[in-house]
């Protein structure tokens, strides 16, 4: 069993302002345990729990939810994630762009590829994700606030 420890967020602006030292847009993150249930009548239920003690094969669930607390819009706002060596990320959500090589580069997994020892190249799959990132498409007028999440398995 693993104990889960908490995952970072970074979070980016091409443009935007800082007021007073104060970032513009705040970040909160959660990550729950995916948990399949049976309810009263026998029909199975997905339920969100606190991670806590985490197995190989558990499902994880990041949410990451941002607020534009400045008074001016902020544009080109993105949320990276790091994902850890023990995690391999569901890279199917149709905003997501993943890199697999620590985020110099970005796009979707199906367009990737990875060198091989011997000099030859493989598709890249969901188990070379580094890190994750959604680019907030519009402006963030000042008090909006949205959601990201997108699920992972302990390896």
């Amino acid at each position: 069993m693993l104990r889960f420890a908490a995952f970072s967020v970074i979070a980016s602006l091409a443009a935007g302002p800082a007021f007073a030292g104060k970032p513009a847009v705040t970040l909160a993150a959660q990550t729950f345990v995916e948990k399949v249930t049976t309810d009263v009548n026998g029909n199975a239920r997905r339920v969100l729990a606190a991670p806590g003690q985490i197995s190989r094969g558990d499902r994880l669930v990041f949410v990451v939810r941002y607020r534009n607390n400045s008074a001016a819009p902020v544009d080109g706002f993105a949320v990276t994630n790091p994902i850890p060596a023990s995690l391999r990320v569901d890279p199917n959500h149709p905003d997501m762009q993943v890199s697999i090589d620590n985020g110099r580069n970005w796009g979707r997994l199906t367009g990737m590829t990875v060198a091989t020892p011997l000099g030859g190249v493989r598709r890249a799959t969901a188990d070379d994700v580094t890190h994750v990132r959604w680019t907030v498409p519009q402006a963030i007028r000042p008090g909006d606030e949205g959601r990201i999440s997108y699920r992972a398995t302990v390896r």
